[in-house]
């Protein structure tokens, strides 16, 4: 994709999400918002040949780039690993603040049969860019099972703000804060379980070969 195309895409996205919760994602939402900005229909067309996904997809993503700014704006190097999460998450939605029926719009588009994937594919870059922007290194199995949890944490907190009415999304943080606790809370269970298993005793060596006591026990 060319710079000229992505620009063009990410104009049209962006002067098109107070039409969204009137025309949906729709190329009626892009040509609208293409007359806002000057351009021509051909232009929008253009832009996103393949429609509403189309649109849904690019929106996901300039969301990720918007919110990866504003991140590098802050420090959030310095803070703790859960509060640099809380953060990404928080930012991501306090961004889309201002055009919440059009992410409602938005998981309708996703939800459809035919886009499953398509909302798979913008949910891990979405959680990914997070946890690349916290800091994450990872490359063993813990690059997935973060990213895993992260999605699951990042869903139902979006889901839960979507209907929020509390003053400042004050129970949306609230929410956020009580499942990123649940999640951290995770890895130390893992680690005592295994611990545990660490010091069971080697099954191996309770079936020695020639142990009598299991030969005439028929086992």
């Amino acid at each position: 994709m060319t710079d000229d195309l992505m620009t063009l895409r990410d104009e049209i996205v962006e002067a098109a999400l107070p039409h969204v919760p009137f025309d949906g994602w729709t190329p009626r939402a892009a040509r609208r918002a293409a007359a806002d900005l000057g351009l021509a229909r051909a232009d929008a067309a253009r832009a996103f040949p393949y429609g509403a996904a189309d649109m849904v997809a690019h929106y996901s993503d300039w969301a990720d780039r918007r919110m990866l700014a504003e991140l590098d704006r802050r420090d959030i190097k310095a803070m703790k690993i859960r509060e640099r999460i809380a953060t990404a998450v928080r930012v991501r939605l306090e961004q889309a603040a201002p055009h919440r029926e059009a992410v409602r719009r938005a998981l309708a588009v996703l939800a459809l049969p035919s886009n499953v994937l398509l909302g798979g594919k913008c949910l891990y870059r979405t959680v990914d860019a997070m946890w690349v922007a916290a800091g994450d290194t990872s490359t063993d199995w813990n690059f997935y099972s973060k990213r895993s949890l992260l999605a699951g944490v990042y869903s139902s907190t979006v889901l839960y703000w979507l209907d929020d009415k509390s003053d400042d999304g004050t129970d949306t943080w609230a929410f956020l804060d009580r499942r990123i606790a649940d999640v951290m809370r995770i890895p130390k269970l893992t680690g005592r379980l295994r611990s545990a298993i660490d010091r069971l005793p080697n099954p191996a060596r309770l079936c020695r070969p020639g142990d009598r006591s299991y030969s005439r026990s028929g086992v």
